[in-house]
Formats: C-alpha cells, structure tokens, sequence
C-alpha cells in the first residue's frame, strides 16, 4: 500500500507550487513530494520550502519513500532519536536519579566535544551516552550489548548507528585497539563527568 501522504489521488491543488530559485531567482516548480529540485538556470539543488517532513523525521521506510533524504532531514531525525532515546532511559532507569544525572551531563559533554570534532557523529556520542550504563561486561561481548540494542529497535534506529553506539559503548567498557573518533568522544565526555564528580 502507497504511504497516503506521497498518493497523489489525496492531493490537492496546493500539491504543486512555484517559487523562486534562492540563489538566482529563477521561477522552480515543486511538488509536495519534491525534497529537493535543481533550478535550471543556474544548477542550484534547492530544498523544499514547503515539504511537510512530518511523518519522514520519524518513519523508518522514509528514504523508500522519498529517495535520499537531504542532509537536513537526516538531522532532524537523528536529533529526534536522541529525544526518544533520554526520554527511554530516563523511563529505564526509573528513579536512580544519580544514573539518570550521569546519563544526561555524560551526553552533554558528549555534544560539546562532538559539536567541535570533525568527523564525529553527534547522535552516535549522545545516544551511547544516554545508553552506556546498560552495557552489561558480565555477559559475552555479543549479549553485552544487547539491552541497547533492544531499545534502538524499539525505536526503529538505524542498523549503521546501532552498531556504531554498541561499538562505542563496549569498547568504553572494555577499551581496545580500535579507536575512532566517536569512542575518543565518549571516553572524554565521561571521563569530564567523573573529574566533575558527576
């Protein structure tokens, strides 16, 4: 069955629209499924003023649907999973406030350091911030992650940054050989925390 949103059946006049290129001015026609269109005139890839990304910032089949996702929505999504994600561990840790503080000042030193690191991904260090109290190192390393992984398919997380936030908090837990520039992140954020007695 096709998304009722992108079936054109449902649409109405406002479904097409006009409007101007922002670098050169030039007339663009959009659809409302457009993200994004290239002007003409002067090959600019201009996004979608009015795209309603609505359902596409948390719908897991988005990108079937609309083709690859411009950055900004790949953004907005993320930024909305790491939402989900400290509200969810905020609900597991019930009321263990001293976790539940730790979580969150890990995952805003997490954001400071990613938010001026190249190559970072700032969801992944966020996300595995909130999460890495629920790393279990008495279990084989496959098992060890697993209530994390639990709660990212709870939440139709991408399969790429499940296992980069799994990576980064197992070798947290257990460091290793590998170290990539999101587990150096994570390393610093929670070693500021516990310097800061937090």
């Amino acid at each position: 069955m096709q998304c009722p949103g992108q079936d054109s059946r449902y649409w109405t006049g406002s479904a097409v629209f006009e409007t101007s290129c922002e670098k050169c001015g030039a007339a663009l026609e959009f659809f409302k499924d457009d993200s994004t269109r290239v002007c003409k005139k002067c090959g600019h890839r201009m996004l979608n003023p009015q795209i309603d990304f609505g359902c596409a910032s948390y719908c897991p089949y988005a990108e079937q649907c609309l083709g690859q996702l411009p950055p900004e929505l790949l953004k907005k999504k993320q930024e909305e999973l790491v939402e989900k994600v400290a509200a969810a561990a905020k609900k597991l840790y019930g009321t263990d406030f001293a976790r539940i503080g730790h979580a969150g000042r890990v995952a805003r030193h997490a954001a400071e350091l990613a938010a001026a690191a190249e190559g970072a991904n700032p969801a992944v260090v966020r996300i595995a911030a909130y999460l890495h109290d629920l790393y279990q190192p008495e279990l084989e390393p496959a098992a060890a992650t697993g209530p994390i992984r639990e709660l990212l398919a709870e939440l139709a997380a991408n399969p790429g940054l499940v296992e980069e936030v799994c990576a980064a908090v197992a070798h947290l837990h257990q460091p290793g050989p590998e170290a990539g520039i999101n587990l150096t992140i994570l390393t610093a954020a929670h070693q500021r925390a516990r310097q800061a007695g937090e």
